[in-house]
């Protein structure tokens, strides 16, 4: 009798099973979708299994190892020609502004942008305005949203355009944040200014 009750406990799916299905799914999500949300698509597809927001969410990185396996074995041949074409496209639009010491951060940098990923980059400015009169000058039609959350060290603002049909997003940060954030190690990691982004097109 007890050793029906253990096979019975062994047959139902553990924690880590159930967050490695998950993280899957969400990776599915992200490269076959144009999903960029991570905290979106981890709940889609713990919904989809049945699972619970919150209930055994994996993490961001976990769901990374799994979109970058997925791209590897199903996007071996599609992935990393959008991925050179949206880092083609982030250099160009980096050049352009290049007043406002721009650096690439996000999927198209670290390697995991899927079909549909958009392009994030970072600015610095001694006010907003001089962007968007930038963009004007060039006949560039974008959008403004604010930052989701007004936590110091945040974006000023957000401009939103395409760029040679890819969607791109420019952070806005106040010019004296720049040399602050060069200080932390850990942000350098997370972006790359013009040449670096030129060196990985020539690496690719």
């Amino acid at each position: 009798m007890p050793r029906h009750k253990s096979n019975v406990r062994s047959a139902i799916p553990g924690k880590d099973h159930v967050r490695r299905t998950i993280a899957s799914l969400a990776a599915r999500i992200i490269a076959e979708d144009g999903i960029t949300d991570y905290g979106f698509a981890k709940r889609k597809a713990a919904r989809s299994v049945g699972a619970r927001d919150g209930e055994t969410l994996p993490s961001n990185e976990e769901v990374e190892v799994e979109l970058r396996t997925y791209q590897s074995l199903f996007q071996e041949d599609e992935h990393p020609e959008r991925l050179m074409e949206l880092r083609a496209i982030a250099l160009d639009a980096m050049e352009m502004l290049a007043e406002f010491h721009p650096y690439l951060k996000g999927a198209v940098l670290d390697g995991t942008a899927s079909r549909y990923a958009g392009i994030n980059i970072d600015l610095f400015a001694n006010s907003t305005k001089d962007v968007e009169i930038s963009l004007l000058s060039r006949n560039v039609a974008y959008q403004t949203s604010e930052p989701r959350r007004q936590t110091p060290g945040a974006p000023e603002t957000h401009l939103h355009f395409d760029w040679h049909n890819a969607p791109v997003t420019l952070s806005v940060y106040p010019q004296t944040s720049e040399r602050q954030q060069r200080r932390h190690s850990s942000v350098k990691l997370q972006r790359a200014n013009a040449s670096v982004v030129a060196a990985l097109i020539a690496q690719q």
